[in-house]
């Protein structure tokens, strides 16, 4: 772990790790510190976040103790209806392309943080991104290799080839990429505020590539659009509180699987155990069954949020695993109603103030529309509403998708941690096992985040990835049990990627952790 007495910053590459910090060591608080991580992230790694996603955040005030949650997650716009997409031929959403683009939050996100909570200007926390933009940065590993890979997500598109693929394709690694364009969007950002990007130039420059390809986006759409202040849900397991966001994000599944794993002794039976890996198998499946069948925009459909995250319904969930036998076929249950790829980072400063942020282009380079002379993709978080007119996630008009991207944080006394862990759907059963490596194994942030993980990114069957880690003896043991595990890498990818922070309030010390399956890093701040 990275430990000091004073704020810490990590991120997924250490150039926006630096700019958060170089914002503390002037003066600025976590919240200020974040926005400019993010805005630094967007450059160095643009196929996986920037301006055109959205952003979720977690907030711990240390002054008041409390914890807020920001939703700036974006609205389909207006037009954008299952009856259009079904009238011009299409029988399910589209993955990329200009139907599948919401209206993008991170700005509105970026402006709710600081008018609250920060200290300083969209100038101040803007200007190391800008600085990077113009300047160059070096490709690094991680992010150079998955621009090589997915280089062909942009050839549809002349201006995400022309920004993009220099020279017909992607920078190498230790290669300098610039973007003027993304540096001259943050100054007028930095400038104008958040009107520059709803109201202004940039919304323009939106909206000219919207109508040339056919989209519905309207000017309203991203003039009215405003994020929304929400309270964090939360469950207690074995005496931690852990904190996430309540639906339209899929952070109710990260505490069902809590819930339902709270009846099993996995402290006893140890990290690498047969036993605890077949439950937390079970238990994922079990709350996305859930998660998948329910979890919706709440303004649009009655999501049973308190249901799904009741002790009691997390008892009755977990009656259901065989001990012997895996379950192939897994549905949801009845809750009692009670009225891609992404980004992570996390901060903490000197006063203990604490921020977890998660941010998206949804599926790497989102869309695959680069908006012409920004500098940036659109994200395409619309694919993940259905057209099935029943479903309470059917595409609607100023309605929210099904979010994939949460962030957390969790509290036991005098220590708070503040943590997250990207990769689609991966990230609720990874926040899961992080919990559960910190609580029940007894690790330290960054051996939890280092850990073994196994992931399952579908929903039926029995078939899950888990990392060539875990002893052959336990693989042969879960296979016995009738699941059908695919052994990876070591520290692989599929498994997503993490960062976390972490106050003991009563030392007055915080600490960083950084996931190696990432380019990132934690940074003390300097006094």
């Amino acid at each position: 772990m990275v430990i000091s007495q004073y704020g810490v910053v990590v991120a997924e590459q250490p150039i926006a790790a630096r700019a958060g910090t170089a914002v503390l060591e002037r003066g600025g608080n976590a919240i200020d510190a974040a926005v400019a991580a993010n805005a630094a992230m967007g450059l160095v790694a643009p196929m996986m976040n920037g301006i055109g996603g959205d952003l979720f955040a977690i907030v711990y005030e240390a002054r008041t103790g409390k914890v807020y949650g920001l939703n700036a997650s974006g609205w389909a716009p207006r037009g954008l209806t299952a009856e259009f997409l079904k009238r011009n031929g299409f029988d399910r959403m589209p993955a990329r392309g200009i139907h599948a683009v919401t209206v993008p939050g991170a700005v509105a996100g970026w402006d709710a943080l600081l008018s609250r909570f920060g200290t300083r200007t969209f100038a101040d926390v803007l200007a190391p991104a800008i600085a990077a933009a113009r300047n160059g940065f070096p490709v690094t590993e991680i992010f150079g290799e998955d621009w090589v890979e997915t280089a062909g997500n942009l050839r549809r598109d002349a201006e995400a080839v022309r920004i993009y693929l220099p020279g017909g394709g992607a920078p190498g690694i230790g290669e300098i990429f610039r973007n003027p364009d993304l540096a001259a969007a943050l100054e007028t950002i930095a400038r104008d505020g958040r009107d520059a990007f709803y109201k202004g130039a940039i919304a323009k420059r939106i909206l000219d590539t919207s109508a040339r390809l056919g989209g519905t986006m309207a000017a309203d759409d991203l003039a009215d659009f405003v994020p929304e202040w929400v309270d964090p849900v939360s469950t207690d397991y074995r005496g931690w509180t852990v904190y996430e966001m309540p639906p339209n994000e899929q952070g109710v599944a990260a505490l069902m699987m809590l819930n339902i794993m709270g009846g099993f002794p996995l402290g006893e039976w140890g990290h690498d155990a047969t036993s605890t890996l077949h439950v937390l198998i079970e238990a994922k499946k079990l709350a996305y069954a859930d998660m998948i069948a329910y979890v919706a925009d709440p303004r649009f459909a009655e999501v049973p949020t308190k249901g799904l995250i009741a002790p009691a319904y997390g008892r009755a969930r977990a009656a259901l695993i065989d001990p012997a036998r895996a379950n192939c076929n897994v549905g949801p249950g009845t809750p009692p109603y009670a009225g891609s790829d992404t980004t992570y980072l996390s901060t903490v400063d000197r006063d203990g103030n604490m921020v977890s942020l998660i941010q998206s282009n949804y599926s790497l380079w989102g869309s695959g529309i680069a908006v012409e002379g920004g500098g940036f993709v659109l994200h395409n978080r619309g694919a993940l509403f259905t057209l099935e007119a029943r479903h309470p996630n059917v595409l609607a008009g100023r309605k929210r998708p099904l979010h994939t991207i949460i962030q957390a944080l969790m509290a036991h006394g005098d220590v708070r941690i503040a943590f997250g862990i990207m990769g689609g759907f991966n990230q609720a059963q990874a926040h899961a096992q992080f919990v559960s490596n910190v609580v029940d194994h007894g690790m330290n942030i960054q051996a939890a985040m280092e850990a073994a993980r196994f992931t399952k990114p579908g929903f039926a069957g029995c078939d899950f990835y888990i990392e060539a880690r875990v002893p052959a003896a336990v693989r042969a043991g879960l296979v016995k049990l009738g699941h059908q595990p695919r052994t990876l890498g070591d520290y692989s990818g599929a498994m997503g990627g993490g960062q976390a922070v972490m106050r003991d309030f009563k030392a007055g010390v915080n600490y960083g952790a950084s996931d190696p399956r990432k380019d990132g890093q934690a940074i003390a701040e300097m006094p």
